[in-house]
């Protein structure tokens, strides 16, 4: 797997953390950087630690997997990206919460964080160097979540609906384009 390929699992992932961002973008009533900085290193953060866990996991796994690994990352893939693409269309959870808490920012995290453990299971089939890829997904959390806080804090609501389905969508064709290289279609 390369790195554009890598850069774009990592803003799939990533658009949970934006939604959320965007949300407590929201809720300040003038962007405070400091906060921005710490929500976006929270995302960051944990969207870098989960993969090394999902891959860490997998490894245990493997030789049992391998002869559908193909398989297993496209499920995985397109489950996360449906989800996400279902939330999108039909309203899921809402974390535009005013205040600063960092309890709650914790959760949050963990929360937008899940599907990147399984997608470090999928890693762990697909021989991907595991450090690179978490530290790219992790730095790409952090930039957009960053962004998210101050396009909250500017332009409101509007856009992140649009942004966890663009995520879903990404995350469904990496694991389509996962299956069809293995199957020799592509």
């Amino acid at each position: 797997m390369g790195v554009a390929e890598l850069f774009l699992i990592g803003v799939g992932l990533s658009m949970d953390a934006f939604a959320v961002s965007v949300c407590k973008g929201l809720t300040m009533p003038k962007t405070r950087w400091k906060q921005a900085a710490v929500t976006a290193l929270f995302f960051g953060g944990f969207q870098a630690l989960m993969p090394l866990a999902g891959w860490a996991l997998g490894k245990q796994f493997e030789q049992y997997i391998v002869s559908v690994d193909h398989w297993i990352a496209f499920l995985l893939l397109g489950w996360i990206g449906g989800k996400m693409i279902w939330d999108a269309l039909h309203g899921g959870e809402d974390a535009c919460k005013a205040g600063f808490d960092l309890k709650e920012l914790f959760v949050l995290a963990v929360a937008t964080s899940i599907d990147a453990l399984a997608v470090g299971v999928t890693f762990a089939f697909l021989q991907v160097s595991i450090l690179p890829a978490a530290a790219l997904i992790g730095c790409t959390t952090f930039m957009i979540s960053l962004v998210g806080v101050w396009t909250g804090r500017r332009f409101g609501g509007k856009l992140k609906d649009k942004a966890a389905l663009a995520g879903g969508v990404i995350l469904c064709l990496i694991g389509l384009k996962i299956l069809l290289e293995h199957l020799g279609m592509l």
